[in-house]
């Protein structure tokens, strides 16, 4: 393989949603046990939008969008003037830190554009970048792309309320011996762990003290459930410099149709994220845009109801794994739960395909997110209750029947 088709096999995306209609199951016939599993389909690898519609007037905003013409249709790089002053004001008040809509934000296509513009604005050939274990898969595959090394930083989320979250010592050594930038995200992708106050402004100290780019992926951070608190980063009394967060609401407010992400932070940041996008895709999609002007904006009680009833299911699934025996931490915001599955006979993504073919359940595997949480799979439970917890049981008998 050439240098390029290395680069560019290190972005595999094989295990994206939508992709497992590419892989072949031919040739797992071999190693089937038993028959296929009667029940709906449930693909857990994303969001089920019909399940959970999208905000109440995303369409009506979207087709006044698209009624304005041109003047949305080809907004500036950074987004439309009007709505990055409506959305910096809804999150200034949401982070409880100010955001200035002219050089500290920009609108892009969803928060993996986001996430690709910040990390290309920031790594280079031999940056060294933390990362935590498990985290979002996409931070290594951009940090790989973009030439960048990789510095693991240990994550704890089985344990205690004190043992959870990144291993502060190894973070600050990390920064001690030249990490440049830490990009990660809270809550957790994919284990649903938010980072403790301690933790978030320890963090913000270190990266401050040692001059380091923070890169904070916050997309579930209004998905909280009952008892949980959240810290922004961007609020402690101690920040570094240089700071991005991004945000957006194709998750919570299941707008992923728009394709619509946010980043605000440091200016210059912004500003060379702003280049970057003018070359890659010029703008997030101009009508789409529009769609923004309902963020933050639900109808009263609207929020409080799709926590509630997401919270609901999350209980059903942890109720269901633990009393299968596997370690299975409490999701404490956004709609992933992160089950560890027992030793099997076949590895553990082809029993995510076995999952597929022979019970209708689509999941991503845990090697996705860490070298050692192979053994793991990721759900993302925002998905019809009752389909859901049926997958969930299918999984469990699927355990059994694959068991080494």
């Amino acid at each position: 393989m050439s240098k390029l088709d290395v680069k560019f096999a290190g972005l595999g995306a094989e295990n994206a949603p939508g992709q497992e209609v590419r892989q072949n199951s031919e040739d797992l016939k071999s190693i089937m046990r038993g028959d296929v599993l009667p029940g709906t389909p449930v693909d857990f690898s994303h969001g089920d939008v019909d399940a959970f519609a999208p905000t109440p007037g995303a369409r009506d905003a979207w087709q006044d969008g698209y009624d304005v013409g041109g003047a949305q249709a080809y907004t500036e790089y950074r987004g439309d003037a009007d709505i990055r002053a409506q959305v910096a004001g809804d999150l200034a008040a949401f982070t409880c830190a100010p955001v200035d809509p002219v050089d500290e934000l920009i609108i892009t296509p969803g928060t993996q554009g986001a996430l690709f513009l910040a990390l290309g604005s920031v790594v280079d050939q031999g940056t060294k970048v933390a990362i935590m274990e498990p985290d979002y898969f996409a931070n290594c595959k951009l940090v790989r792309f973009f030439g960048g090394e990789i510095v693991p930083i240990p994550l704890t989320y089985q344990g205690s309320a004190e043992e959870n979250g990144p291993d502060l010592a190894a973070l600050e050594a990390a920064f001690s011996k030249g990490v440049e930038v830490c990009v990660f995200s809270t809550p957790n992708n994919p284990t649903g762990l938010v980072f403790s106050q301690h933790a978030i402004t320890r963090i913000a100290e270190l990266a401050a003290a040692h001059n380091v780019t923070l890169i904070v992926d916050q997309l579930y951070s209004r998905l909280l459930y009952s008892g949980e608190t959240y810290t922004h980063l961007r609020a402690c009394a101690v920040r570094p410099d240089k700071l991005v967060t991004i945000m957006g609401p194709s998750k919570t407010e299941s707008l992923s149709g728009f394709r619509l992400g946010v980043a605000f932070g440091s200016a210059s940041l912004i500003e060379r994220m702003e280049k970057l996008q003018a070359i890659v895709s010029l703008r997030a999609a101009g009508y789409s845009q529009a769609a923004l002007r309902t963020w933050f904006r639900e109808p009263d009680g609207w929020m409080a109801q799709r926590i509630a009833q997401h919270e609901a299911i999350r209980d059903d699934l942890l109720m269901i794994f633990r009393k299968a025996g596997f370690p299975t931490a409490t999701t404490q915001a956004g709609s992933y739960v992160f089950p560890e599955l027992p030793d099997l006979a076949v590895p553990p993504e082809t029993f995510a395909r076995l999952l597929r073919v022979q019970a209708g359940v689509t999941v991503t595997p845990g090697s996705e997110f860490a070298p050692h949480t192979a053994n793991s799979i990721r759900l993302n439970f925002s998905q019809d209750h009752e389909a859901a917890v049926a997958a969930a049981h299918r999984i469990v008998e699927m355990v059994e029947r694959y068991r080494a």
